[in-house]
């Protein structure tokens, strides 16, 4: 008797479906490990592809025409900024709602004022090239002592525990607040490539937001790494034209950790805004 097997095996054309078959069994699972393969480096660029993001503005505030800022730091209800510019430099008290210059202290006018931060009840103010960062009694602005550096100052904030400063590189400092000795250092990589021209810093959300100089953007860096997770594109949130100065660019962050309130200026801006951080 002849097995179904045999013939099967006999019949004309079984033995090239059967092949066609298997060949296609092994092409469709190709077909699915590169496309599980194509969805894994997906994956791995989006997690190493910083994101991009837009912003509403809530609300905004009157702000000193003149001021050039370089630091800002909100203080339940008011301001603190540090002006730049050599024997124009302050830092002043200034009331949110109104732009009201409640106190203010001039500096030497051989000193460039940068950025600022508040530690318990002192501001800290550094300075571009003169390399000092000058200590203030947070009610008063009374000057009350100096820290000395080395290198250039630009931005500064407080995380809560450390002081962390930028110089224009793509280096951020960590420094203790009450000797600025420095602790720690980490590089600003954006997918491996150093981001340079740190400038105003701020705290938000356990992410260091960072000014660009002359971006119209910010910047969020893990600060225990260095990496760059995500931008704020803030373009066109003012007219820069309507001012004859080139220095006139985004420069100023401030956040209420209380309100969740964000809010931005730039470098003699009328306007200070409070923004909302909204998808691209």
């Amino acid at each position: 008797m002849t097995s179904a097997k045999a013939l099967g095996a006999s019949l004309p054309g079984t033995a090239s479906r059967s092949g066609a078959r298997s060949r296609g069994m092994l092409l469709f699972g190709l077909g699915a490990l590169l496309l599980a393969a194509a969805a894994l480096l997906w994956l791995q660029r989006a997690r190493e592809t910083p994101w991009v993001q837009g912003y509403r503005v809530v609300q905004a505030f009157p702000h000193d025409p003149e001021s050039y800022t370089q630091g800002l730091v909100y203080d339940d209800g008011l301001l603190h900024e540090s002006t730049g510019q050599r024997g124009f430099s302050r830092i002043r008290t200034v009331e949110l709602e109104t732009g009201k210059v409640l106190r203010e202290t001039e500096l030497p006018r051989t000193h460039f004022g940068e950025g600022l931060a508040l530690v318990g009840e002192r501001l800290i103010q550094l300075t571009w090239e003169e390399e000092v960062a000058r200590i203030y009694e947070r009610a008063t602005l009374k000057a009350l002592d100096q820290f000395e550096y080395e290198g250039e100052g630009w931005g500064l904030a407080y995380d809560g525990t450390h002081l962390v400063m930028s110089d224009g590189s793509e280096t951020l400092v960590f420094r203790d607040p009450q000797s600025f000795k420095e602790v720690r250092r980490v590089r600003v990589l954006l997918n491996g490539q150093p981001l340079r021209m740190l400038n105003e810093l701020e705290m938000v959300e356990g992410e260091l937001w960072a000014n660009v100089w002359k971006q119209d953007y910010l910047v969020r860096i893990d600060p225990r790494t260095g990496t760059v997770l995500g931008f704020v594109d803030l373009a066109g949130i003012f007219d820069r034209r309507t001012i004859r100065n080139e220095d006139a660019v985004l420069n100023g962050i401030a956040y209420d950790p209380r309100g969740k309130r964000l809010f931005v200026t730039g470098k003699l801006w009328p306007k200070l805004f409070q923004i909302e951080v909204v998808p691209k």
